[in-house]
């Protein structure tokens, strides 16, 4: 990946995967670089799935038993963890 992993926004982090997916696709490039094409989705892929892990755990939950009306509070360990229904699923 061309910037630092820390620097890098999932935003544009999901557009770099979906464009060399897109090139792989398109089946016109040479073997080499259908393989370099590979080896960066896959390090896209592994760094969009770190990213989602990350900002699933700081993900604050809403809860109805204040007077107010809720209260913000972060996730217990229970919750943080994947249900078999989750989309992402860490390797």
């Amino acid at each position: 990946m061309a910037k630092n992993e820390k620097e890098l926004p999932f935003e544009e982090a999901m557009t770099a995967l979906e464009e060399a997916v897109s090139k792989m696709e398109e089946g016109n490039v040479p073997l080499e670089e259908m393989i370099r094409q590979y080896e960066e989705a896959r390090k896209l892929a592994l760094y969009c799935q770190k990213k989602l892990a990350g900002m699933k755990e700081k993900i604050e939950i809403l809860t109805k038993d204040t007077a107010e009306g809720g209260e913000w509070r972060d996730m217990t360990p229970e919750e943080s963890q994947p249900k078999a229904d989750d989309f992402f699923r860490g390797e």
